[in-house]
Protein backbone atom coordinates (compact mmCIF):
# COMPACT_ATOMS: atom_id res chain seq x y z
CA UNK A 1 0.00 0.00 0.00
CA UNK A 2 1.41 3.80 -0.62
CA UNK A 3 2.44 5.50 1.90
CA UNK A 4 0.15 8.57 0.55
CA UNK A 5 -3.06 6.48 1.13
CA UNK A 6 -1.51 5.12 4.36
CA UNK A 7 -1.35 9.19 5.35
CA UNK A 8 -4.73 10.00 3.84
CA UNK A 9 -6.47 7.39 5.62
CA UNK A 10 -4.76 8.46 8.96
CA UNK A 11 -5.85 12.04 8.12
CA UNK A 12 -9.20 11.67 7.39
CA UNK A 13 -10.10 9.40 10.59
CA UNK A 14 -7.91 11.53 12.70
CA UNK A 15 -9.83 14.61 11.13
CA UNK A 16 -12.80 13.53 11.72
CA UNK A 17 -12.83 12.47 15.09
CA UNK A 18 -10.92 16.53 15.57
CA UNK A 19 -14.27 17.60 13.93
CA UNK A 20 -16.52 15.90 15.97
CA UNK A 21 -14.76 17.44 19.20
CA UNK A 22 -14.90 20.78 17.05
CA UNK A 23 -18.38 20.33 16.92
CA UNK A 24 -18.84 19.72 20.61
CA UNK A 25 -17.09 22.10 21.51
CA UNK A 26 -19.40 24.46 19.43
CA UNK A 27 -22.97 23.41 19.79
CA UNK A 28 -22.42 22.21 23.49
CA UNK A 29 -21.86 23.78 26.62
CA UNK A 30 -19.60 20.87 27.52
CA UNK A 31 -16.16 22.14 29.14
CA UNK A 32 -13.47 20.53 27.07
CA UNK A 33 -12.30 18.46 30.03
CA UNK A 34 -15.49 17.05 29.76
CA UNK A 35 -14.97 16.03 26.28
CA UNK A 36 -11.51 14.88 26.96
CA UNK A 37 -12.85 12.17 29.08
CA UNK A 38 -16.33 11.38 26.44
CA UNK A 39 -13.07 10.98 23.92
CA UNK A 40 -11.62 8.53 26.37
CA UNK A 41 -14.36 6.64 27.74
CA UNK A 42 -16.13 6.49 23.96
CA UNK A 43 -12.86 5.05 23.01
CA UNK A 44 -13.18 2.40 25.80
CA UNK A 45 -16.60 1.48 25.18
CA UNK A 46 -16.07 1.22 21.01
CA UNK A 47 -13.32 -0.95 21.64
CA UNK A 48 -15.54 -3.37 24.15
CA UNK A 49 -17.91 -3.41 21.73
CA UNK A 50 -15.52 -4.43 19.29
CA UNK A 51 -16.02 -1.28 17.17
CA UNK A 52 -13.09 0.63 17.32
CA UNK A 53 -10.38 -2.10 16.45
CA UNK A 54 -11.60 -2.40 12.42
CA UNK A 55 -10.87 1.12 12.85
CA UNK A 56 -7.79 1.34 14.31
CA UNK A 57 -6.69 -1.41 11.54
CA UNK A 58 -8.13 1.01 9.02
CA UNK A 59 -6.19 4.30 10.03
CA UNK A 60 -3.67 3.37 12.21
CA UNK A 61 -2.33 6.52 13.49
CA UNK A 62 -5.67 8.31 12.85
CA UNK A 63 -7.17 6.11 15.20
CA UNK A 64 -4.50 5.71 17.95
CA UNK A 65 -3.07 9.14 18.49
CA UNK A 66 -6.47 11.42 19.72
CA UNK A 67 -8.18 10.84 23.14
CA UNK A 68 -10.04 7.73 21.81
CA UNK A 69 -6.95 5.87 21.20
CA UNK A 70 -6.13 6.28 24.82
CA UNK A 71 -9.13 4.75 25.95
CA UNK A 72 -8.55 1.83 23.06
CA UNK A 73 -5.42 1.59 24.49
CA UNK A 74 -6.93 1.08 28.23
CA UNK A 75 -9.83 -1.08 27.12
CA UNK A 76 -7.32 -3.65 24.88
CA UNK A 77 -4.73 -3.61 28.07
CA UNK A 78 -7.78 -4.56 30.20
CA UNK A 79 -9.17 -7.23 28.18
CA UNK A 80 -5.75 -8.52 27.40
CA UNK A 81 -5.13 -8.27 31.34
CA UNK A 82 -8.22 -10.37 32.28
CA UNK A 83 -7.05 -12.81 29.63
CA UNK A 84 -3.84 -13.60 31.35
CA UNK A 85 -4.42 -12.69 34.87
CA UNK A 86 -7.66 -13.49 35.10
CA UNK A 87 -10.55 -10.85 36.71
CA UNK A 88 -7.59 -8.84 38.56
CA UNK A 89 -6.12 -8.44 35.07
CA UNK A 90 -8.66 -5.95 34.12
CA UNK A 91 -7.04 -3.71 36.74
CA UNK A 92 -3.60 -3.65 36.35
CA UNK A 93 -3.65 -4.62 32.30
CA UNK A 94 -4.76 -0.75 31.52
CA UNK A 95 -2.17 0.87 33.49
CA UNK A 96 0.12 -0.96 32.01
CA UNK A 97 -0.91 -1.02 28.64
CA UNK A 98 -0.74 2.66 28.68
CA UNK A 99 2.08 3.52 31.55
CA UNK A 100 4.47 5.38 28.97
CA UNK A 101 1.44 7.75 27.91
CA UNK A 102 0.35 8.04 31.67
CA UNK A 103 3.96 8.69 32.92
CA UNK A 104 4.74 11.36 29.81
CA UNK A 105 1.65 12.90 30.99
CA UNK A 106 2.86 13.41 34.87
CA UNK A 107 5.99 14.50 33.45
CA UNK A 108 5.18 17.09 31.63
CA UNK A 109 2.90 18.52 33.79
CA UNK A 110 5.37 18.49 36.42
CA UNK A 111 7.68 20.20 34.03
CA UNK A 112 5.07 22.96 33.29
CA UNK A 113 4.59 23.50 36.68
CA UNK A 114 7.59 24.10 37.61
CA UNK A 115 8.68 26.87 34.99
CA UNK A 116 5.41 28.40 34.53
CA UNK A 117 3.25 30.28 37.67
CA UNK A 118 -0.36 29.78 37.59
CA UNK A 119 -2.64 32.53 37.31
CA UNK A 120 -6.23 31.99 38.54
CA UNK A 121 -8.95 33.11 35.85
CA UNK A 122 -10.86 36.39 37.40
Amino acid sequence: MSELLIYGKAFLVGGLICVIGQILMQTTKLTSARILVLFVVSGAILTGLGIYKPLVDFAGAGATVPLTGFGYSLAMGAIEGVNKYGLIGALCGGVTKTAAGISAAVLFGLLNALIFKPHAKP
